[in-house]
């Protein structure tokens, strides 16, 4: 299998063009980014709604949440819950000049709402750490076993370049340039993503494994480190991949502000007012769904009581519009509010 030399840092657009000569070619890549994330606001939106209540996590008992692990989740929350509200204060602005240049603080501001969420749902279940590809290896477990709305439930897995996409019934179609409009279109350009993403991490695991003399992969005639692979190379680091899910699509969003290609995204010609409507959209389902989780954990009363003590900033906000409209009508009954009925 012959490749290209890999670049110590991972392109965030591998699939661009090489041809830059035009402007229409120069936002390629910045119109392939934005597709993606609009794909996943439109399937959430067409894809029919699992209702959260029908998940087996709101149905099994949970250890007692205590004190002191309450005040670790609520801080995260509010981790969450302020940056997302910083992501909305610009997506509110309305000035396309201003989120255009936004960008480099938005894409992490949009991650990392989400993954704040996530830490928090995952420390009611006993996964009490900050390390990133921990939680989203448990994140990505927990969506293969049906965790997560069937909306956000899609996952590739397999070995390199021969991935197999759950989930998305129409994934294997070739995406266009075009906005999704369809169904079939947007699960084309999330299957597309899923592939880009995991082919990334692959050479990223590659990469970290055969930096390292213990953990590399050798040669059988010379003993050598290898520095081209083959498929039966590929296999032997897919385990260390785990499953590439929506968090991880997110993910791709982490390494903006200091990439050196967000500057040629800045001057793309794109839609970047719908590119903050979408990934809102995308942040808003994350983190209702985690937050009816850490509900349910902590207790109805005990959640309404963080929401409550919100710094003035978030009072009456989406963290409590969610609350009213999401939350109380999920958990309302008994049964559902676990620790109180214990």
């Amino acid at each position: 299998m012959k490749e290209r030399d890999e670049e110590k840092v991972l392109s965030l657009y591998p699939e661009e063009t090489q041809n830059t000569d035009t402007v229409s070619q120069k936002s390629i890549p910045a119109q392939v980014f934005l597709n993606y994330f609009f794909a996943i606001s439109y399937h959430i939106q067409h894809s029919g709604t699992t209702e959260l209540g029908q998940l087996p996590l709101l149905h099994e008992q949970r250890p007692e949440v205590d004190d002191k692990d309450r005040e670790a989740i609520k801080r995260l929350l509010l981790n969450s819950w302020s940056t997302e509200y910083a992501l909305r204060s610009t997506a509110e602005l309305g000035d396309e000049a201003y989120m255009r240049n936004a960008l480099h603080w938005t894409f992490p501001q949009a991650y990392y709402a989400v993954f704040a969420s996530l830490q928090a749902f995952l420390y009611t279940r006993e996964v009490k750490t900050s390390n990133e590809a921990l939680i989203l290896r448990e994140a990505g477990r927990l969506i293969v076993k049906n965790n997560y709305p069937r909306a956000v439930g899609f996952y590739a897995s397999g070995h390199y370049d021969d991935y197999k996409i759950h989930r998305l019934p129409l994934a294997h179609y070739k995406p266009g340039l075009q906005i999704a409009g369809k169904e079939l279109e947007a699960q084309a350009q999330i299957g597309q993503f899923l592939r880009t993403t995991r082919r990334q991490k692959a050479k990223a695991v590659r990469q970290q494994v055969q930096a390292n003399p213990v953990t590399a992969i050798r040669s059988s005639k010379t003993g050598e480190v290898l520095q081209k692979f083959g498929p039966q190379h590929w296999q032997q680091l897919t385990w260390r991949v785990g499953y590439t899910t929506l968090f991880d699509l997110m993910a791709r969003l982490r390494i903006s502000s200091t990439h050196r290609e967000i500057e040629r995204f800045v001057q793309a010609d794109i839609d970047f007012k719908l590119f903050h409507e979408s990934l809102l959209q995308v942040v808003s389902y994350l983190n209702g769904i985690h937050e009816s989780f850490v509900a349910q954990a902590v207790g109805l009363q005990k959640y309404n009581e963080f929401v409550q003590e919100l710094p003035k900033h978030l009072q009456g906000s989406f963290v409590e519009a969610r609350l009213q409209q999401q939350i109380k009508p999920l958990l309302g009954n008994e049964d559902y509010d676990l620790n109180q009925a214990a």
